[in-house]
């Protein structure tokens, strides 16, 4: 078994039956916490989805590049937004992918686990944070193909539903991958918390 990787992510698989009707509507159920989190700073659905998020002011990545560059500091709550904010996005994104069918808190775990630890700024890289963002390019390539995959599993996987009652294990774990796959790469790229490279998996 590989070692696990400093980003954990994880989604509570539902032995149960989902809801049919909040699957059948769920693009639009989701409408009110996608204005929500639109409303952060800098914040929408689509810039979390595809890591735009760090570049566009919803998580805070440039005064982490330059505090770790000039003063090897990483503030403590500058950490627990991105841990947050993080947190909100993913379970969006799993109510999104029809993984649960409770409404996405705006500050319980719920079914969806993201953690990843404080780092130590003293044994972060200096100068790394300012080319990470290049080095996880062949990550985005991946992502990009992963993220159709899922797309169109999660399109199979509203018709099981819509059937059965239940999600597909199996397309459940491609999904929870890929999103996995995606928190990674933030977690080394753009949050800044790890110089470990990420792995090119799906599991944990």
């Amino acid at each position: 078994m590989p070692p696990s990787y400093p980003v954990n992510f994880s989604v509570d698989y539902p032995e149960r039956q989902l809801n049919r009707v909040s699957t059948f509507f769920r693009i639009f159920a989701a409408i009110p916490i996608a204005i929500l989190i639109a409303l952060l700073p800098g914040g929408s659905i689509g810039s979390y989805e595809y890591g735009v998020a760090a570049s566009t002011g919803t998580l805070i990545f440039v005064p982490i590049v330059l505090m770790l560059l000039i003063q090897k500091k990483y503030p403590r709550w500058w950490f627990d937004w991105n841990l947050e904010f993080l947190r909100f996005g993913n379970r969006i994104s799993v109510y999104l992918a029809l993984m649960d069918d409770r409404y996405p808190s705006t500050d319980e775990q719920q079914a969806v686990h993201l953690d990843f630890a404080y780092p130590d700024a003293e044994q972060l890289s200096r100068g790394l944070p300012l080319v990470k963002w290049l080095l996880a390019i062949p990550h985005y390539i991946v992502l990009f193909f992963l993220s159709i995959g899922a797309f169109f599993a999660v399109i199979g996987a509203w018709f099981a539903i819509l059937f059965t009652g239940r999600y597909p294990k199996g397309i459940f774990e491609f999904v929870e991958g890929t999103i996995r796959w995606h928190n990674r790469v933030v977690g080394y790229a753009f949050t800044l918390v790890t110089d470990e490279y990420p792995p090119f998996r799906l599991s944990a």
